[in-house]
């Protein structure tokens, strides 16, 4: 039996990259998988599996977020993986740069956490995971202004959730990856108009002379959700080959 056999997990954001790596090793350990992702195309990509459900998630939308919580209320596992990079500093993000920025990164987490925890309770216990960077307040990045400021809000509301229901059986924790190799990363140098120097740019920051992938950060998903984590809340997990060290 897999580590997370038995559970019931909805990952958001579950389309492409770290959700999509995730989605698949949850799978893997057993887990039945509630895959959302706002892209339908890319959901139907998911590699078949009797433990994925699809489902088209906007988590920007709160009543979307209330209605597909509702129609979940076993789930044990809510792993929050949604999120936007806008590039620039804050002479370069506009008002629209930043609200959406708080939407996708900080807000949608506040109407998951909120809308998943009374059925969690209900239930004696449950995993929240979120998905921060060490972009926020573990390190400042250069034209991360908005990302950074949000991701740090991440981190500040995974401790909060964690201090406030460690006694009621809820583990809340962040991970804050580096850099890695994802199609939104490929998209970003891509759009740098040199992607061979944009690339180059990224992998020199990294001490280990290479990007992280989307698998090393679905293995520690998968602890974190596990049993094997049962005394590790509130906790700040980074992987990002050395960066920050």
């Amino acid at each position: 039996m897999g580590r997370l056999a038995g559970k019931k997990a909805l990952i958001t954001a579950a389309g492409a990259g770290i959700g999509r790596a995730c989605a698949e090793a949850f799978a893997r350990e057993g887990a039945h998988v509630i895959a959302t992702d706002i892209n339908a195309d890319a959901l139907s990509e998911l590699k078949d599996s009797a433990n994925i459900d699809t489902q088209i998630l906007d988590v920007t939308d709160p009543a979307a977020i209330a209605r597909l919580l509702a129609a979940h209320r076993d789930l044990g596992i809510l792993f929050n993986v949604a999120g936007w990079v806008h590039h620039g500093t804050i002479e370069q993000c506009e008002r629209a740069d930043w609200d959406r920025s708080l939407q996708i990164n900080l807000t949608s987490m506040y109407e998951t956490c909120r809308a998943a925890l009374p059925n969690m309770l209900a239930r004696g216990g449950g995993v929240i995971l979120n998905m921060s960077s060490v972009a926020s307040s573990v390190t400042g990045a250069p034209n991360r202004f908005a990302y950074g400021a949000t991701k740090a809000g991440v981190i500040g509301l995974t401790k909060a959730i964690a201090a406030d229901y460690a006694g009621r059986n809820i583990r809340c924790n962040a991970i804050c990856p580096g850099t890695v190799d994802t199609p939104s990363l490929q998209g970003r140098m891509s759009a740098q108009g040199d992607y061979d120097t944009a690339r180059q740019m990224f992998i020199a920051r990294q001490p280990m002379g290479r990007l992280g992938t989307a698998e090393e950060i679905a293995h520690l998903a998968v602890y974190l959700a596990s049993d094997e984590a049962s005394f590790t809340t509130g906790a700040i997990h980074v992987v990002d080959g050395g960066w920050t060290n």
